[in-house]
């Protein structure tokens, strides 16, 4: 495969297009809700019409607004289809011959649409995840190829360090940063590995993405691999995500067959080949030390640090770790340029961020927005607010490790740095939006139940912190706790935060915190006197 083959793929499938493209939304959200039988319809409507040789039936990935689904977008007047049934499918397809169809139409022009800037999930809901073909005719696999012919390693490096971009798995450390170290750290032998272990409640970004668009983060592997000095590529997937683990399996194939991943690819010398290895879904297997141990073999716990893998990980070796939506960033920045990524977002959060919006919402869904957009654009223009007319109390963002932001700093904008004074993180992109029913000492009870149920047990700290944190939530909610167990609470949620050995149990006390520290009058309202308060410090407990 060289360039001139690439690019005769990709004239082939434009060539071949249709006057017509009906899109049907086959990611697993529509696909629950007979997705797949609607998009069988289709073609069914239009082989029995004799529209065959002016209507493709499309099958795509996630097409955002996942409440409403299963969707289907007729191309190229953009009409939306939502709710769409397998019996709607032939009034579907009759409107291309100027039928009429009952079906409920959406609205592309919504805020939910327009508001967004698509980078990662620029081809979800347009191409076919199942046929290369289609990635290739959207510009699939050009920046790999222009790295591996234009830039020498150093030089990709560099790109990647001039773009700014952070990793999009939590913490947000910068990618040419790591990159580089691992480029630099000696050895005959280094790994990249996609961290695709998605565990957060209500997170479902990187599960689209790799049903939506595998090979965008195939083709982000193989760049990333290149600047480092990687032969071997391993994706990291938890078993829950099945469609994702048959598209990527699926994918890394048509790559393999096309000479796009391999040996001398692209008629070059880089070899490099991605292996899948499929999680049990421990939450604590998302940190990167205990994933590498998981894909060993071992059980997955982590381990103290120094070593960072970029030193030493997987088996010893370098290894450069960053997850999904990271790599999927990839090739449009060597595409497009570092200068072009570099000028979306804001000052030290570049780029854009994807989000899944659920909860409390009337929008849920998936979308993706600039650094720094404020958080109200996206829960009431974009989410379109509370539903039945009720109003946001507060958004979670980052999941079990991140925190509750109150109604009154909905202006924040979503960034790293400002979520991150309120008490709360980025975290992969999770955001639950919660409205004045909710009780945020239940929230804040449900996720240290979950980290409790998922810590890994290596350390007290972790292990036991959590679950006596968790009976003192359990305490306050049935009306059975006193100001001393609060005191006792924010003394846990410290040691717990401080001493513990990874991020799980860093980061499991920000729900606590963070709404303790902005509704902490749902607390003490459920306080009972105290009947050994005269007794001072000294009192049981």
């Amino acid at each position: 495969m060289d360039l001139n083959e690439l690019l005769q793929i990709k004239e082939k499938e434009l060539a071949g297009r249709k006057k017509f493209t009906l899109r049907c939304c086959l990611a697993a959200g529509c696909m629950s809700s007979s997705g797949q039988a609607v998009k069988e319809g289709l073609d069914k409507a239009v082989a029995e019409l004799g529209l065959t040789d002016l209507v493709e039936v499309r099958g795509v990935g996630c097409m955002k607004l996942c409440c409403q689904g299963p969707l289907v977008q007729a191309d190229p007047d953009g009409t939306l289809y939502q709710r769409v049934t397998p019996e709607d499918a032939a009034s579907v397809v009759g409107t291309l011959k100027g039928g009429e169809t009952k079906v409920e139409k959406g609205d592309p022009n919504s805020p939910f649409f327009t508001k967004q800037m698509s980078i990662v999930l620029a081809n979800s809901g347009v191409v076919d995840p199942e046929r290369i073909e289609s990635y290739i005719a959207a510009d699939g696999y050009q920046a790999l190829h222009d790295v591996l012919t234009e830039l020498q390693p150093k030089e990709a490096v560099e790109t990647m360090v001039k773009s700014g971009l952070r990793g999009r798995g939590g913490a947000g450390f910068p990618t040419g940063l790591k990159w580089g170290t691992v480029a630099k750290s000696p050895g005959a032998k280094k790994y990249v590995i996609c961290n695709a272990d998605e565990g957060d409640p209500g997170a479902f970004m990187d599960r689209s993405v790799l049903e939506s668009d595998p090979h965008s983060v195939l083709e982000g592997m193989a760049i990333a691999a290149y600047a480092v000095g990687a032969d071997q590529g391993f994706i990291y997937i938890r078993a829950e995500y099945p469609l994702a683990i048959q598209r990527l399996q699926n994918a890394i194939r048509q790559a393999k067959q096309l000479g796009l991943l391999g040996s001398g690819i692209l008629e070059s010398p880089f070899h490099f080949n991605i292996d899948l290895r499929i999680g049990a879904g421990a939450f604590v297997c998302g940190e990167e030390t205990a994933l590498m141990m998981s894909v060993e073999g071992r059980r997955g716990t982590p381990r103290p640090r120094p070593p960072f893998p970029a030193e030493s990980g997987l088996f010893g070796c370098p290894t450069l770790l960053n997850n999904v939506e990271t790599f999927a960033n990839v090739p449009p920045i060597y595409r497009k340029g570092a200068e072009w990524f570099a000028g979306i977002g804001t000052e030290k959060s570049k780029g854009t961020k994807v989000f899944a919006l659920a909860g409390k919402i009337k929008n849920t869904g998936l979308l993706e927005v600039p650094m720094g957009t404020p958080l109200r654009q996206i829960v009431e223009d974009m989410g379109g607010g509370a539903p039945d007319g009720g109003t946001i109390k507060a958004v979670q963002t980052g999941g079990p490790s991140g925190g509750c932001i109150p109604s009154e700093s909905l202006d924040t904008p979503v960034d790293y740095d400002s979520l991150g004074k309120l008490g709360s993180i980025m975290g992969s992109g999770g955001m639950i939006v919660m409205d004045q029913a909710t009780n945020m000492v239940d929230v804040a009870r449900f996720f240290m139940e979950f980290c409790m149920e998922e810590s890994c047990g290596k350390c007290i700290p972790c292990r036991a912190g959590t679950k006596q944190m968790y009976h003192l939530l359990t305490k306050i909610v049935e009306k059975r706790a006193t100001a001393r167990d609060l005191t006792t609470l924010e003394e846990l949620c410290d040691m717990v935060k401080h001493t513990s050995l990874c991020g799980l149990g860093q980061t499991a006390p920000n729900p606590v915190v963070s709404t303790l520290r902005f509704f902490r009058k749902e607390y003490e309202a459920l306080l009972q006197p105290d009947p050994f308060a005269h007794y001072g410090n000294g009192a049981p407990k």
